[in-house]
C-alpha cells in the first residue's frame, strides 16, 4: 500500500535563496514600513521558513527622506539612550534624529522588529537605508517590490 509521506523541509544556508529587494518609502508610514521590511529581511514569505536559519531577502530602501509619521509623533516619539555614566540618559525627538540622520528612524524601527539575539544581528546586516534615490546596490540587480501588495 502506497502512503504519502510529507516531510517537513528544513532550510539551511546552503538551500537557502536570497535575493535582492528594491523597497521605496516614499510616503510609507513608518511602523507599516518596518514591519513589512522585517518580515522580508526574516523570510516569513517564503515557503521554505525556517526560524532558526536567515533565509530571508536582503532589503535596500530608497528615499528614507520621504518618510510619514501620523499624528504629532515627529514631536512626541523620543528615541532615548545611555550614555553608561551616571545620569547620562539622552533622548531625541523623531524630528531632532530624522534632521541628524534620516536613514536612523527606519534602522532602528526595523531592529526593534528583529529578533533580539546572534540570529537578529546577522539579518539586521541584510538590512541597506539610502536617503535618496541613489543606492549602491546596482550591481545585485535588486528587484523593485511594492509594499502595498504584500499582507
Amino acid at each position: 500500500m502506497g502512503t504519502l509521506s510529507y516531510k517537513t523541509v528544513s532550510a539551511n544556508k546552503a538551500t537557502v535563496n536570497k535575493e535582492w529587494v528594491l523597497v521605496d518609502a516614499d510616503g510609507q508610514s513608518l511602523g507599516r514600513l518596518a514591519s513589512k521590511v522585517a518580515k522580508l529581511i526574516r523570510g516569513k514569505h517564503k515557503p521554505n521558513y525556517t526560524p532558526h536559519v536567515d533565509c530571508g531577502d536582503n532589503v535596500v530602501i530608497i528615499n528614507a527622506e520621504k518618510i510619514n509619521l501620523t499624528g504629532s509623533k515627529w514631536n512626541q516619539k523620543t528615541y532615548i539612550r545611555h550614555t553608561g555614566y551616571p545620569g547620562g540618559q539622552r533622548s531625541l525627538t523623531a524630528q531632532e534624529m530624522f534632521e541628524k540622520d534620516p536613514t536612523r528612524i527606519i534602522e532602528k524601527a526595523v531592529k526593534g522588529m528583529l529578533p533580539k539575539n546572534k540570529l537578529g544581528s546577522a539579518l539586521f546586516r541584510n538590512l541597506y537605508v539610502y536617503a535618496g534615490t541613489e543606492h549602491g546596490q546596482e550591481a545585485q540587480k535588486p528587484t523593485t517590490i511594492n509594499l502595498n501588495d504584500l499582507k
